[in-house]
């Protein structure tokens, strides 16, 4: 005869030792140790190549776009058939309407090219009379526009179609120079 099997948790016998494995299965099955997994070792590594190019790729992306160059516009493409409330702006001329201006100032047909005039005193240090002389341009010239540029990679930039001058300091001779040329 075979021998009888008892449950330690239930008190409750069983014919054989087969009969205990199953009732403690589906009565008990917290109480049985499971076999434990082993890592996924090659999972784990190609995610983590994975994570790594992908992180590569993103700060490659970013460190290219920090590097590029913000400077005005100097060409026309892209414009739009708008003017600029003045000559003399306290706020950041539009990119579309600064390449207007380069075109022909004031918006007159066939008129003379735009001057314009962008300055950075929010990431450079500027004198404190820095923009008053540069707005004295706007009033002696009627084709020459002052504006800040904000995140402009330059204290001062002179710009005019198709070209560009880039001053780190005020220089009323160069820019007389710039404008009348």
């Amino acid at each position: 005869m075979a021998e009888r099997a008892r449950c330690e948790i239930c008190n409750r016998t069983f014919k054989d030792a087969g009969g205990l494995a199953m009732h403690n299965k589906a009565k008990h099955s917290e109480l049985i140790q499971k076999p434990k997994k082993s890592l996924p070792l090659k999972k784990i590594r190609n995610w983590s190549i994975f994570i790594i190019i992908i992180g590569l790729i993103i700060v490659g992306i970013m460190w290219g776009v920090s590097s590029i160059e913000r400077l005005p516009p100097t060409d026309i493409k892209g414009h739009i058939e708008s003017n600029p409330s003045s000559h003399v702006l306290k706020e950041p001329m539009p990119i579309v309407i600064q390449k207007h201006m380069l075109e022909h100032a004031d918006g007159v047909e066939k008129g003379r090219g735009g001057v314009i005039i962008n300055y950075n005193c929010k990431d450079y240090r500027c004198e404190t009379d820095l923009i008053t002389k540069l707005e004295v341009f706007a009033n002696e010239y009627n084709y020459v526009y002052v504006a800040p540029f904000k995140g402009m990679d330059a204290k001062i930039a002179l710009t005019k179609l198709n070209k560009i001058e880039i001053l780190e300091n005020y220089d009323e001779v160069k820019i007389r120079k710039f404008i009348t040329t």
